[in-house]
């Protein structure tokens, strides 16, 4: 319908203008996907160019999403490396120890030492860190702090088959 009073979509020489009963900007809802791509960091931003707000005579505004990294209780990020803390008993650090653990993404890593372990020993697990952004295929490292669990005290009897397997 011609509205005699209407200049262009918007722009009236009344208000309320018939072709534009809502004013001279109209609510409309649209979907965007925000594609999360692995190895994004905590603080990366995700724009949506021109997409905000807009208004008459204005260029529309633009959506930013920041990533905001939820903490873990196993591990910590830093840059493409993971760490963590394994506790081991005084057994497992003379002896060795084989320790099985769920990774951030479900599979399963194994932690195989067969030699000493010293306090806060630091063990490198390659390419088991986060995903390296823009790169197929390729991680960081996950660094594991070996802390061990040392008894609060022996018996006489412990202490006497200590000192005899030491000794022998």
């Amino acid at each position: 319908v011609q509205d005699p009073s209407c200049v262009a979509r918007g722009k009236a020489w009344k208000s309320p203008c018939k072709a534009c009963p809502n004013g001279p900007t109209e609510s409309e809802e649209i979907q965007l996907t925000v594609d999360v791509q692995a190895g994004m960091r905590d603080g990366d931003r995700i724009q949506f160019d021109q997409v905000a707000d807009e208004a008459v005579g204005h260029i529309p505004g633009d959506l930013i999403f920041i990533l905001k990294q939820i903490p873990d209780a196993l591990f910590t990020r830093q840059g493409n490396n993971l760490h963590m803390t394994q506790r081991i008993t005084l057994l497992e650090s003379l002896v060795g120890f084989r320790k099985t653990f769920t990774h951030l993404d479900g599979h399963e890593v194994v932690i195989d030492k067969n030699d000493v372990t010293y306090c806060s020993q630091v063990y490198t697990v390659k390419n088991e860190g986060m995903p390296i952004k823009g790169s197929k295929g390729k991680r960081g490292d996950l660094f594991v702090t070996l802390e061990i669990d040392f008894p609060r005290k022996f018996s006489d009897e412990q202490k006497a088959q200590i000192k005899k397997a030491m000794m022998a």
